[in-house]
């Protein structure tokens, strides 16, 4: 069992942090997020059952990077006693999906905020849980201010391209959204699904609608807003696996915006794009992995083609700020200094997950699905594949 929650201070600088999983993603953009910020976060402890690959991960974090900000990690096992000996007040998480939601509520439990890996669960039902122990742990710390609070790595979000595009498009200045296609076609081949988690909907929690194309619709979301009714489908065309290889979905959005959703791990000329025609402009992001201000197209409407000013405020963002794990980390360490709920946490959160369990939902009944409608006794609010006979596990006999 991990700690409880008690009430005590959070330092200025620097937060103690600590990482679940030391493997690629949390070596590999995680690592060198926390070392762009060592001003302001202390890297303390990490947690692994791959006694080899912790003791890997521990020398790679002491050696520093470019900044020369070095770490010393003690290691651990074990995610409890971790927790109760170290008491950090962030936790950032890179294990297999299947483990998020236990490690999320484990650490909100000890009193720390929390960053994990995409998806923070695997259903709607454990997100659930997951806002009822931010409740808990909020109330148990007993401070002025809101928190500890998990978030999920959605750093898409983060870029300044992206965060240049949502102020354009909140305020107007592209006129109003109207059409929309959001695309993430990746290639993965049989060696990636030979990974035992992969392709299960108890490990995974789904194909690429969870586990690839989660990052554009967030995106998507995030610039575009609340979604109202969603028609999908859904295909194995190649892999054999539990979950889908392909999935493609006709979106309506409360503001009035029609989109096309497309994800795929089928598709030898990769991609990440997302468009926007809105009255007065297209906006336009085609990227793979991440994004700068380059990869950000905007192209005015007939009528607006002379006017240079207007189109000089489309494409000049203040900051060149790439997408990264970096960038998201800085905004989680401001709400964690200021006790505010931080962006991809909570709520806003949620209707992404929502929106995929509503896509698979429409993509196994042939049915629209509505946003709202998935609630407890739904039975797609307990799993992604809702026990459709044709998508759920087969029962060992």
């Amino acid at each position: 069992m991990a700690a409880a929650a008690t009430a005590h201070t959070r330092p200025a600088a620097p937060v103690r942090a600590a990482v679940i999983g030391t493997g690629a993603i949390v070596t590999g953009s995680h690592l060198p997020a926390l070392r762009d910020h060592a001003d302001r976060v202390d890297l303390v402890a990490a947690v692994d059952v791959d006694a080899d690959r912790l003791d890997a991960f521990r020398a790679t974090a002491a050696e520093g990077g470019p900044a020369g900000a070095g770490f010393s990690v003690t290691g651990y096992s074990d995610v409890a006693a971790m927790l109760e000996k170290e008491r950090p007040d962030l936790v950032l998480i890179g294990t297999p999906p299947s483990l998020h939601r236990d490690q999320t509520v484990a650490a909100l439990r000890a009193g720390a905020w929390v960053l994990c890996e995409k998806p923070l669960c695997l259903t709607l039902a454990e997100y659930d849980e997951i806002a009822a122990a931010e409740q808990a742990a909020e109330q148990a710390a007993e401070k002025e201010t809101g928190g500890p609070y998990a978030s999920v790595v959605f750093q898409h979000r983060y870029g300044s391209g992206a965060v240049h595009a949502r102020e354009l498009l909140t305020e107007g200045a592209l006129g109003h959204p109207l059409v929309a296609h959001c695309q993430t076609t990746w290639h993965r081949d049989a060696a990636y699904y030979s990974v035992p988690w992969r392709g299960r909907w108890e490990s995974e929690g789904g194909g690429p609608s969870m586990g690839h194309g989660i990052h554009q619709m967030d995106l998507l979301l995030h610039l575009l807003g609340d979604w109202t009714e969603i028609r999908g489908m859904a295909g194995r065309l190649v892999h054999e696996v539990e979950s889908e290889d392909v999935s493609t979905a006709l979106v309506r959005f409360a503001n009035g915006a029609m989109a096309t959703v497309v994800n795929s791990v089928l598709s030898p000329d990769e991609v990440s794009r997302i468009r926007i025609d809105c009255a007065d402009a297209t906006v336009e992001l085609t990227h793979l992995y991440g994004h700068r201000n380059d990869n950000w197209v905007y192209t005015p409407a007939p009528h607006l083609r002379e006017d240079t000013a207007r189109q000089q405020r489309w494409r000049t963002p203040a900051a060149d700020l790439p997408s990264s794990h970096a960038a998201q980390l800085s905004g989680l360490l401001d709400a964690l200094r200021d006790g505010v709920r931080p962006p991809g946490s909570g709520p806003d959160a949620r209707r992404t997950l929502e929106f995929i369990a509503a896509l698979y939902k429409a993509a196994f009944t042939g049915r629209p699905v509505h946003a709202g409608e998935i609630v407890p006794g739904d039975p797609y609010y307990d799993a992604m594949h809702g026990n459709h006979p044709e998508w759920a596990p087969k029962k060992e006999s």
